[in-house]
């Protein structure tokens, strides 16, 4: 790929990470466990373990973001370094968006193919937590489709390099 299309795609993808932050930040300094729990009847457990992944996912996010940022300002742009972000940010934020490691919701990967959303939630949660990935998922979908190739590409040269 192209040094122009790389540069590209990051600030594509700058630009979602910034908005992916702005959202989780809003919503978590808005959402609490206690509003949870009166807006719900599930499990307090499970609201703790939800609100403890997407504060990761924040933090992913962030750190991102602040990658792309730098990468970006430098006088001259690193195709590398930029490849490597890109592969880095498909695995920090957009797969453990789709498939978190606490497993606190996971993907339904029938619903692609049906255009319906695809987080499912292992119990029942408050409308606001399920408003907040209608809201994200189909950004998340389409980084991800753009970042794919990344997944693919970088184990290709990093076994190459063995």
């Amino acid at each position: 790929m192209g040094n122009s299309i790389v540069e590209s795609q990051m600030e594509d993808v700058q630009q979602f990470l910034s908005n992916t932050v702005s959202t989780f930040e809003n919503f978590l300094n808005e959402t609490t466990l206690l509003v949870l729990k009166e807006e719900g009847q599930g499990d307090e457990r499970y609201y703790k373990s939800i609100l403890s992944n997407l504060r990761k996912l924040l933090v992913f996010c962030e750190e991102g973001y602040e990658a792309c940022r730098i990468i970006l300002m430098s006088d001259q742009f690193q195709r590398g370094a930029a490849e490597q972000t890109l592969y880095k940010l498909y695995h920090h934020c957009i797969e453990e968006f789709f498939s978190p490691k606490n497993d606190a919701w996971y993907e339904n990967s029938r619903s692609a193919y049906t255009g319906k959303n695809s987080i499912r939630f292992h119990h029942e949660v408050p409308v606001r937590l399920e408003n907040l990935f209608r809201g994200l998922e189909s950004d998340f979908q389409k980084i991800r489709e753009e970042l794919e190739y990344y997944e693919t590409d970088y184990r290709t040269k990093m076994m190459q390099s063995k």
